[in-house]
This record gives C-alpha cells, sequence and structure tokens, in this order.
C-alpha cells in the first residue's frame, strides 16, 4: 500500500464527462489499496472567465476579493469530483485550501506556502477517506483570508500537499503523456523521457516547458518527492507511468543533453554608449529590480578606450515597455548615449545533467547554428544548460538543429 497524491489539470476536468473519466483513474489507485488524496484544478477557461469578470467590475480591484473570487472555480471541481466519487460507492469529500488548512503568506495573487497540517487529510486517510482537494489556493493565518499562489499553482498545492502527506508519489495528470525532449509540435521526432532529474527540469520549467509551474519543481526537490507526470486521457484501466521526476542519482546512466527548451516571452534592451565607471550597472537594474522586473542573460561590451560601454540584457516580453519607461526615466543617472530594443526574439536553451562531465557541448551547438547561418545575439551558461538568444523567425530551425545535434531525435540510449 503507498499513500499518493493525484492532482488534475483543468482540461482533465473541462465538463462532467471528464470529471468521471477523473474519477476513474482515482478508483484505480484507490482500489489497489492506496491512500488516494486529489488536487484539483478549475474547469478548462473557468480561471480566465473568472478573472474576466473581477477586472470587468473594477479594474483596479482589491487583490484580497479578486483571490475570493478566482479560487472559487477550483471549489466547483473538489465539490463535482467529490459527488462522482461518492455515486461510485466510494467514500470522498471535498477540501477547500483553508479547510486543511494550506497556509500561505498574504501575496495575493502569488502567494507563497508557509506551511501545510495534513492531520485533518490522514486522519480521513484512516477511515478509508479520499480526500479531494481544491488546488491553487490556501489562506493567509493572520488574516484568515483566502490567497491564490499564481497561475499553475495547482502543481504546486499538489507537491506541497505530497511533502506534507509524506506521500511516496505525485502523480501530475495533464494533457500530455508525460516530458518531452522538446515541444513535439516543433519537431515530430521527440520523444517522451522515461526520467528526468528535478535539476533538469527545474531549468526546463523555467526555460520555457509548459509541463510543470517552476515552483512545484523546486518542492519536489527540496523535500524529495517523487513525480509522475501522466495523461489523464490514457484508458482509466491501463494507464502509461508517463515521466517520472527524480533525484539524479535514481537515473542510471545521464544523456549529455536530456532537452531543449525555448522561450518567445523574451524581449532584448541594448544602451549603448555607457560610462564605464564603478555604479552605472546598479544604476541600471537597481530601478528595474525595485520594479520586480527580472533580467536574464547580461553582455557588456567595453570599448577599445575603455571609457564606455554597451550593455544588453533580457527582460520578459510582458515587463519590455516598463522597462524601456524606467531606463529612459533614469537616463539622467545613467548618461547613456542611446537605447534600443528589440522583442523578436527568442531563447533557446540546451539542458542536461551530463554537461557536468563533457567539454565542448556549447562549442558544438554555436557550431552547428553558424552553419545554418542563424546568428547569436546573447549567451549564458550554468552547469546544467546553456542558452541562446537568437532572432525569433529561426525558432523552429534552432530548435530541431540542436535537437538532431545531440542525438534526441534517436531511440532512448542513442543520444549523442
Amino acid at each position: 500500500m503507498a499513500r499518493l497524491v493525484l492532482k488534475f489539470g483543468g482540461t482533465s476536468l473541462a465538463d462532467v464527462d471528464r470529471i468521471r473519466n477523473v474519477a476513474r483513474h482515482v478508483k484505480r489507485e484507490f482500489d489497489a489499496g492506496h491512500e488516494v488524496a486529489v488536487v484539483v484544478s478549475a474547469m478548462s477557461g473557468k480561471t480566465n472567465e473568472l478573472v474576466a469578470w473581477v477586472t470587468d467590475a473594477a479594474p483596479l480591484y482589491d487583490p484580497a476579493e479578486y483571490d475570493a473570487v478566482v479560487a472559487s472555480g477550483e471549489l466547483v471541481t473538489a465539490g463535482l469530483l467529490a459527488i462522482v466519487l461518492k455515486g461510485m460507492g466510494l467514500d470522498a469529500r471535498s477540501w477547500a485550501g483553508w479547510q486543511i488548512p494550506l497556509k500561505t503568506d498574504d501575496a495575493h495573487g502569488s502567494a507563497r506556502i508557509a506551511g501545510i497540517d495534513g492531520s485533518a487529510i490522514l486522519a480521513g486517510f484512516a477511515k478509508g477517506q479520499i480526500a479531494v482537494v481544491a488546488g491553487f489556493q490556501g489562506m493567509h493565518a493572520e488574516t484568515n483570508r483566502v490567497t491564490t499562489l499564481g497561475r499553475g499553482g495547482s502543481d504546486t498545492s499538489a507537491v506541497a500537499l505530497a511533502g506534507a502527506l509524506h506521500a511516496d508519489r505525485c502523480d501530475i495528470y495533464t494533457d500530455v503523456d508525460g516530458v518531452y525532449t522538446t515541444d513535439p509540435r516543433v519537431v515530430p521526432k521527440a520523444r517522451r523521457l522515461d526520467k528526468v532529474s528535478y535539476e533538469e527540469m527545474l531549468e526546463m520549467a523555467s526555460l520555457g516547458a509548459k509541463v510543470l509551474q517552476v515552483r512545484s519543481v523546486e518542492l519536489a526537490m527540496v523535500y524529495k518527492v517523487k513525480t509522475y507526470v501522466r495523461s489523464s486521457f490514457d484508458d482509466p484501466g491501463d494507464p502509461e507511468l508517463g515521466t517520472l521526476i527524480c533525484d539524479e542519482e535514481d537515473i542510471l546512466e545521464s544523456q549529455v543533453v536530456t532537452g531543449i527548451a525555448f522561450s518567445r516571452d523574451e524581449a532584448q534592451i541594448t544602451l549603448r554608449k555607457v560610462a564605464d565607471k564603478p555604479g552605472v550597472a546598479a544604476a541600471i537594474f537597481g530601478p528595474l529590480a525595485d520594479a520586480s522586473i527580472n533580467v536574464d542573460m547580461i553582455i557588456q561590451v567595453v570599448s577599445d578606450d575603455a571609457k564606455f560601454t554597451d550593455i544588453t540584457f533580457t527582460v520578459p516580453s510582458a515587463s519590455y515597455k516598463r522597462a524601456m519607461a524606467i531606463l529612459e526615466g533614469a537616463a539622467a543617472d545613467i548618461h547613456y548615449g542611446a537605447i534600443h530594443g528589440a522583442q523578436d526574439v527568442v531563447k533557446v536553451s540546451a539542458i542536461g545533467v551530463g554537461m557536468r562531465s563533457h567539454h565542448g557541448v556549447a562549442a558544438r551547438a554555436f557550431k552547428a547554428l553558424a552553419e545554418k547561418g542563424i546568428n547569436i545575439r546573447a549567451i549564458t551558461t550554468s552547469e546544467i544548460k546553456f542558452s541562446v538568444l537568437i532572432d525569433e523567425a529561426y525558432t523552429e530551425l534552432a530548435v530541431r538543429t540542436l535537437h538532431t545535434l545531440y542525438g534526441l531525435d534517436k531511440p532512448a540510449g542513442e543520444a549523442a
């Protein structure tokens, strides 16, 4: 007997028929003798509808009331799934985040989990009860107000609950059957990975892969929660296991490169003829940090006379206009000669723990991209990944080139 947390996304719960299909997955695990807690998202499209209602009611809305509204979507699916399970003869009850309770800070709309008391759910397990938990939500302990964890927060809810319950496994059911070497819509030869390490998944999630929310992977790594990504559209009686996200030591032999990720959510900003003196970087990046704008790739090129420098960096596309306005407003403090921006860029990344023990991995990519006529605007590297910033028009060509270069088109075990 194992203790499991199963999480189902919005597409898996889009209507009552799909909720019945989810219930069959839950029943299969319960009938196998496992203790089961289920975490659910809102029905597909429901959160967007609720957000639209809030913004229509008041463009400058109260964040706490926003959370009170948008958290209701998960309550609906939790209640419906519990009803269906009861109709199948199973003992199930729904739980709102505050009833567990799942405690958070007071950052409404993007709260972070402070702690979970799983004792009530564990008491239900002792009586053979299935817990159906509304994901994406919690409660600020001091104000007793409902909070939400940000988009994709149900993944985080599920992994955190699995950690609190000391679950043997957390299964994330979604509309794909696992984690792929890259987006199959871009590279038809992309293949599903049987296993991927926490570190690799964290990089892939932060660099553009949409399978899991970044914070959920962070929690899985911290609490050593073995996590499967699986498809809810598999036959409930004979499902595939999907992709296991686990410790690196649980993977017998790591490939040099595990996957290729890409993100179109990038914008490039370049400051020309910036005075090359102490304090300039702080004058540029300090105001951006104060505005909660994340800066990623940074390149600095010093002129021959060492008096001036050009600084190029990237920010999320959604923050581009704000960042440009902040830098233009700070021109007198920074003393740059000109400012240029571009939004037609994309970041392409190669990820793999095998990079630690192999040299020249990135150099091969630079050569291959050059042979395809793809110009690299910026480069960043870490121990297990490298990223290049290129013109958006070359996205698919670059991804396919790197996917083939590292042997990811080939069956497992034959990658370069």
